[in-house]
């Protein structure tokens, strides 16, 4: 089955199909390359509202447990965002899905989705690549800055993709007003003596208030109100109240979950990850005499010329940020009473020459208690929201942890992956993911 749709149209997925469990939605379209595009997906109560903070899947919170996003490589000529989708495993109360385009800064940099071409929406079986359903999106947008591409939704025990295909002015900001999330815009920025392009930077999210000027965006109804309507058969609940999304930073929750960096005009630059730790003094974890606990940060590395090694503070082995392995630790806080703890520093414009990076931490000396410690690693990057990886699964009995797995991609930009694995040493961990290097023990 391929059955191709257009505005206004509506299309079986499920019936006929009774094997369908994954889906892969894909919206692709060509595109200037300095026009910012992203792809969101928001999940929707039967009242067309989310219901809290995870609701809406995109570059900020790009997995959930029935829902993915990804980033697929394209050309300079366009792009290509994908969402997979566990049909089974939706829950009950998700009544819809709407699949959606924004375009980033759009009025200020004076763009819009009239510069946009070849733009469509493929549903494909994520299990053998079968296509099932077509929407091409035409060229019917000029000024407009979001799209709503499309809805997959409920019907009975079946599911339906319904082809919106609606433009309106606003971006990210309007879509979120429309589905019940209230976001702030950013400060105006102080005037620069030299111009330059707007940096990505990520929404602010006010406290909840009264009612807002937000703007009031809804979804108009397909062309031709003659045609049968159809809707779920359950009545709509009140809509929930609107959601506080954080945009400012992205916490990797389960094993497994990650993020591209986002890459801004001027490159990576410098990234900075920083451990951190409970400071509180006594029993536990930070009653060793008067020096407290040796909690380390470092990191295993590879080059793309092949070279490999580890930065730490045991062995001094600092490394550097101008010359490989272009990473440099800042310091060794021995006593936990430094309360910026321990920082890795990256430099992002030598992405080209680093391969892969294993964050990760040990307590040279004390008490092996995880839990006691409550560590928080903290990936900063100009221009993005700060990646956050909480020590929060914890293994007392052994002395390492593998926080995060940093990779190349493309020689553009980085990939973050959490990890939060327990070893009981260097030669472990290394055997664990195949770094191949010899060990003998050390001091500093």
């Amino acid at each position: 089955m391929n059955t191709e749709v257009i505005k206004g149209q509506k299309a079986d997925l499920t019936k006929g199909n009774p094997g369908l469990r994954n889906i892969t939605v894909e919206i692709g379209w060509k595109a200037p390359s300095s026009m910012d595009i992203d792809a969101s997906a928001f999940l929707l109560g039967a009242g067309g509202k989310v219901s809290g903070d995870d609701d809406l899947i995109f570059y900020n919170n790009p997995s959930t447990a029935f829902i993915s996003y990804k980033d697929v490589p394209g050309t300079a000529a366009g792009g290509r965002k994908q969402f997979i989708v566990a049909l089974d495993r939706i829950p009950a109360h998700i009544q819809k899905i709407a699949f959606t385009l924004t375009l980033y800064d759009g009025e200020n940099r004076r763009q819009s989705f009239g510069q946009m071409s070849e733009a469509e929406c493929r549903i494909m079986d994520q299990t053998n690549g079968a296509p099932l359903l077509r929407c091409n999106l035409g060229n019917q947008f000029s000024v407009e800055t979001a799209v709503v591409v499309g809805e997959l939704y409920r019907y009975g025990e079946e599911w339906k993709f319904n082809a919106i295909v609606a433009g309106f002015s606003g971006g990210l900001k309007a879509l979120c007003g429309n589905y019940g999330i209230e976001v702030e815009d950013e400060p105006a920025p102080a005037p620069a003596p030299v111009p330059k392009p707007p940096e990505r930077t990520p929404l602010q999210v006010p406290p909840r208030t009264e009612p807002s000027s937000r703007p009031n965006i809804v979804i108009p109804p397909p062309p031709g109100s003659a045609q049968r309507q159809e809707s779920a058969p359950a009545p709509a609940p009140t809509p929930p109240p609107a959601a506080n999304l954080n945009l400012k930073k992205i916490e990797l929750k389960k094993k497994g979950d990650s993020i591209n960096l986002k890459k801004s005009a001027g490159g990576l630059g410098e990234l900075l990850i920083n451990l951190n730790w409970n400071q509180k003094q006594g029993g536990g974890l930070f009653s060793r005499g008067r020096g407290g606990v040796d909690l380390d940060l470092a990191c295993l590395f590879e080059l793309k010329n092949g070279s490999k090694g580890v930065v730490q503070a045991l062995g001094n082995a600092f490394g550097s940020l101008q010359q490989p392995p272009y990473i440099m630790l800042d310091g060794d806080d021995r006593t936990g009473s430094v309360t910026s703890g321990e920082n890795l520093r990256i430099n992002g414009s030598k992405v080209s020459q680093i391969e892969r990076i294993l964050v990760f931490a040990f307590i040279y000396k004390g008490v092996t208690n995880w839990s006691e410690a409550d560590g928080v690693v903290t990936l900063k990057q100009d221009g993005g929201p700060d990646i956050v990886v909480h020590l929060d699964e914890h293994n007392n009995r052994k002395g390492m942890c593998a926080i995060a797995m940093i990779r190349n991609v493309n020689n553009e930009t980085f990939s973050i992956e959490r990890l939060v694995q327990y070893f009981s040493g260097h030669r472990e961990m290394d055997e664990a993911y195949g770094w191949g290097l010899r060990w003998v023990a050390g001091s500093k």
